[in-house]
């Protein structure tokens, strides 16, 4: 065997990087998302008191506490599954001690699922009612 072939195997693997789609290549780097994932829920007893106040005002149509409270969750982070603009909402969960927005969302889905994250965005988990 010469040199050559033994390179082989690391110039197939190095030509797939490079002509594969971007996405292909990120795809199988990102961790399971949301949807991929059964232990990415939480029940909505364990959620803080203030999820649960923000999630029954979800589901009354409000008062809410924050401005942009409604507003569309763009889900640029593609954590969640994807879907039309517009599918999804957030809402702050008020955080103690915080006089701002804070770290903490309930996200609704025109479906009618929840998902709550506590460091803005990057992590979800699904509600289970």
């Amino acid at each position: 065997m010469t040199g050559l072939d033994m390179l082989r195997p690391h110039w197939i693997v190095l030509a797939a990087m490079l002509f594969l789609p971007a996405g292909a290549q990120a795809d199988t780097l990102q961790p399971a998302t949301v949807a991929q994932t059964d232990q990415a829920s939480i029940g909505v007893a364990q959620l803080p008191a203030q999820a649960r106040d923000t999630l029954r005002a979800i589901k009354r149509g409000g008062p809410f506490a924050y401005q942009r409270d409604g507003v569309i969750f763009k889900n640029y982070e593609h954590a969640l599954p994807e879907r039309r603009r517009g599918y999804y909402h957030e809402y702050t969960v008020k955080t103690p001690g915080r006089h701002n927005r804070g770290a903490r969302r309930i996200i609704s889905g025109a479906g009618g699922e929840y998902f709550y994250t506590a460091d803005h965005y990057q992590t979800f988990r699904r509600i289970r009612e």
